[in-house]
């Protein structure tokens, strides 16, 4: 390799690792009060569907919603666009939320100093709590988490679940997630919240990640695993990610 072709290299390297860094396809916030609690065991209460319709066309880590839609109480939440009419608009799958909770069970288990209880668990106690008269999302997080004796529950819900047009050589639209987290103490105390949402884009847009995704569309699951892998990483708890 000529020494040019090295400095060239060198500097998409360097820029890529740049934008891996700085990404605001994964958003995460640990709560100052986070740090007088000790978290090793948490349970897992399945994750909420948006049953209201998203528009299915958005630009950024921003997306619009159509006028009277119910929106997410994050403080993560991503605000709503402005500058272009809604148009398009679909159902996020009601499936979409088990399967991004499984997701979430796989990834955070693996890290070590981490007990993480099945979602199964976190339906039993729900239906403990209410006389088999209620759903775990209907119950709140922390009465679970007092429950099942858990240092912490993870909620969750999906605010996007738009699967690709086309192929893994075109897609139109491409395939687009969201969804959002929060940790929640036994006391009801929110300890730490990650959103996650993208859109992929082509090259010219979304360079590193069109690189990450080997040049091609993807589905939106395999989206949905790699912000399932980054909020995990992300995740302040376990000995993999002790509090700094």
């Amino acid at each position: 390799m000529s020494a040019g072709a090295s400095r060239i290299l060198v500097v998409l390297l360097a820029v890529l690792s740049a934008a891996a860094c700085s990404g605001t396809k994964v958003t995460t916030q640990s709560f100052p009060q986070a740090g007088r609690y000790q978290v090793h065991k948490i349970a897992i209460i399945p994750f909420e569907t948006m049953a209201t319709p998203q528009v299915s066309e958005g630009s950024g880590p921003s997306f619009p919603v159509p006028p009277g839609v119910r929106r997410t109480d994050s403080v993560l939440s991503f605000p709503p666009t402005i500058d272009q009419p809604a148009q398009r608009t679909h159902l996020v799958p009601p499936g979409a939320g088990d399967k991004i909770t499984d997701l979430m069970w796989e990834k955070l288990k693996n890290k070590p100093g981490l007990q993480v209880l099945a979602p199964q668990e976190a339906v039993r106690a729900s239906r403990e709590l209410s006389g088999g008269a209620a759903s775990a999302g209907s119950i709140p997080a922390h009465h679970i988490a007092q429950r099942l004796r858990a240092d912490a529950a993870l909620t969750g819900k999906v605010l996007v679940y738009q699967e690709r047009v086309g192929s893994r050589l075109g897609a139109d639209p491409p395939a687009a997630v969201g969804f959002e987290l929060k940790l929640v103490a036994p006391d009801g105390t929110v300890l730490w919240e990650g959103n996650y949402y993208e859109k992929q884009r082509p090259m010219t847009e979304d360079l590193l990640g069109f690189v990450q995704r080997y040049g091609t569309f993807v589905t939106a699951e395999e989206l949905a695993a790699y912000g399932a892998t980054e909020l995990a990483d992300d995740f302040p708890f376990g000995a993999a990610g002790e509090r700094k």
